[in-house]
This record gives C-alpha cells, structure tokens and sequence, in this order.
C-alpha cells in the first residue's frame, strides 16, 4: 500500500517526471536540454531473489527528479542519493545491496538477494 506522500508527489511531479518510463534515453536528451544535471543507474549483476533484471535503468536529475527502477522500490532511496553524488563529482560508481550488508535491510532488500548497481553521470 503506497503511503499518501508518495502517492500525492507523484501526481505533482514533485519526484516522478515524463510519460514513458521506457523512453528513458529521450528524457535524458530533455533533461539535458533543460539544463539539468543527470546520472543513470544500471543494475549490472544480480544473484538470488532480485526484484528487477540486469539491465534495470533508473535515471536521476540533480534537481531529485527520478524515472525507472533498479529495484522496484527497495533501494531507490540509497541509488538516488548515491546519483546525486556522482553527479556532483562527475565520477561513476557502483553500489550494492544484498542480504549480508546491514545496510540493504535498512533501505528495504529483503528479498534475499544481492544487487550491483553502477551509477554513472550522463553528459
């Protein structure tokens, strides 16, 4: 059940932008375009119960707008604030969520599975 935060910043657009998650490459060429500041996440390795795919893109802007999934939900948090550095650094990095690491049960991964994450700034 979504809580009525996330589903009323959804209908402002306050966080969630454009009208094809598909269409990510030509959001980002919008975002770009707009001046904005972007980074894309890739999930590049999974093992076990994962809930997206390799290949799964979420892209961020610098301004916290967001499109796509890495994880239906479990660490967008995480992925977001990690984008938001790469993007600030200009330096790609790649984070990752499993169920050995605290961390993954403080951002919601329990599903039992592992996720690698690579986060690269987009130009």
């Amino acid at each position: 059940m979504k809580n009525s935060e996330s589903i009323k910043n959804i209908e402002e657009g306050v966080r969630w932008e454009g009208s094809d998650p598909r269409d990510l490459l030509g959001l980002v060429l919008e975002w770009l375009d707009s001046g904005r500041e972007v980074a894309l996440a890739t999930v590049v390795k999974t093992w076990g119960s994962s809930p997206r795919p390799v290949g799964s893109n979420l892209l961020i802007s610098s301004d916290g707008f967001f499109e796509g999934s890495v994880s239906g939900g479990c660490v967008e948090g995480a992925v977001i604030q990690a984008a938001q550095k790469v993007i600030q650094s200009g330096k790609e990095c790649t984070v990752e969520f499993g169920v050995t690491d605290d961390e993954a049960w403080e951002v919601g991964l329990a599903c039992g599975g592992h996720i690698v994450v690579l986060i690269e700034p987009i130009q």
